[in-house]
């Protein structure tokens, strides 16, 4: 899984110790996880001309070394459907602390899930599933296995959840795509135990999950130093 690409991107940001978005969505697109279109922009008319082509509506999110947590900024705008809310945007975004840019991604849906990974001085890469979005602080609706992951393990995990009848249906609603959650699970755990010695941990919340796909909406890599 590790690769010359995967490679570079971690020790680019080293000195950061973390790998901001756009470059992690990169670093996973590079493994064969899925993740939006998206394009990282740094003035109005490349925000425009990245949003056209990936079609809106579009979401927008800060670029900032300062800034991990860019919800608590104001740093995410979701819906933008023209060019002047894109500029409106842009302008919000480029007076907050160290402002590097814009993210545009193409907007996705589905049931928001967590998936996560810590690497254990003990046992070693850990990986977490769990009901995300901003409830995962609420709930804390997770469960966690040791690498590596099988078909099996998922579907232990899925089960563990309280929340699980959320996942394979309820009251009618679609069950999300066990098949799709199953491969992204096993990828991620590949990818993990191969910069096991790079990384401290990994955020993918959430990742949107619906009948069809699931879809990585937002990342965090926390790096060694």
């Amino acid at each position: 899984m590790l690769n010359n690409e995967i490679t570079k991107i971690i020790d680019k940001f080293k000195e950061t110790g973390w790998v901001p978005e756009p470059e992690a969505k990169r670093l996973f697109q590079t493994a064969g996880l899925n993740v939006p279109k998206f394009s990282w922009v740094h003035t109005p008319d490349e925000a425009i001309e990245s949003a056209r082509r990936i079609g809106y509506p579009v979401v927008a999110k800060v670029v900032s070394p300062l800034v991990i947590h860019k919800s608590d900024v104001g740093g995410v705008i979701v819906g933008i459907d023209s060019d002047e809310r894109l500029k409106e945007a842009f302008n919000i975004f480029k007076i907050l602390d160290g402002f590097d840019g814009m993210l545009i991604e193409e907007m996705a849906s589905g049931m928001e899930l967590i998936i996560g990974a810590k690497i254990d001085y003990q046992f070693g890469p850990v990986i977490l599933l769990g009901i995300g979005g901003t409830g995962v602080e609420v709930y804390q609706d997770v469960t966690m296995r040791m690498t590596p992951i099988t078909e099996s393990d998922v579907s232990s995990m899925i089960e563990s959840l309280r929340g699980r009848k959320l996942i394979t249906g309820f009251r009618g609603n679609e069950s999300i795509n066990i098949k799709e959650l199953t491969s992204l699970i096993i990828q991620f755990s590949s990818l993990v135990t191969s910069i096991e010695d790079r990384i401290q941990s990994i955020d993918l919340n959430p990742v949107l999950c619906s009948g069809k796909t699931c879809i990585i909406a937002d990342a965090r890599i926390i790096l060694n130093k």
